[in-house]
């Protein structure tokens, strides 16, 4: 395999790029004045999602042992004035840098996949979440509306990790 040109690689960005803004791909960044392994097992242990989630009204873990491959988190969310439950599945979970899930519920907009990246920054850790909103049923009309509003909020969704990880 050859290494890309500069102008290839500006390329692919470009494509890669405008594919996420296609999808239901939204991110946020931020660096946390913590330890990375700190900051990975707030985020690991599921539960805190209410201390930075407006919307996450409640949430337990629903599997026995600590948090892995294979942990289900149980929420009750609101959005839009609905409320919902959410069963989020972890599927990679690779301390301290990497957790990754998947929405198991049926709601009419859910989280395809979304994740939370971690490394060391100086002292802290740089942060990075991200999800992929996917539409189903009536959900396909209401999912591009989800991603905007997501897309629009995810650097002060960042900023509110850092804040209640910092705490």
């Amino acid at each position: 395999m050859t290494a890309l040109r500069s102008h290839e690689y500006r390329q692919f960005r470009e494509v890669s790029e405008t594919e996420a803004h296609m999808s239901g791909r939204f991110e946020g960044t931020v660096v946390i004045d913590r330890p990375i392994e700190y900051v990975f097992a707030y985020l690991a242990a599921g539960i805190n999602d209410p201390d930075f989630s407006p919307r996450v009204q409640k949430i337990t873990k629903s599997t026995d042992g600590p948090p892995g491959v294979g942990t289900v988190f149980v929420s009750t969310v609101k959005d839009a004035g609905m409320t919902t439950t959410r069963e989020i599945e972890l599927t990679e979970f690779e301390a301290p840098r990497t957790i990754r899930w998947t929405e198991r519920s049926q709601n009419i907009v859910t989280a395809k996949n979304g994740g939370y990246d971690l490394e060391s920054a100086g002292a802290g850790t740089k942060l990075t979440i991200f999800n992929e909103l996917e539409g189903h049923g009536i959900g396909k009309l209401i999912a591009p509306l989800a991603v905007r509003a997501a897309r629009k909020d995810a650097p002060d969704f960042a900023r509110r990790i850092k804040a209640a990880a910092e705490k």
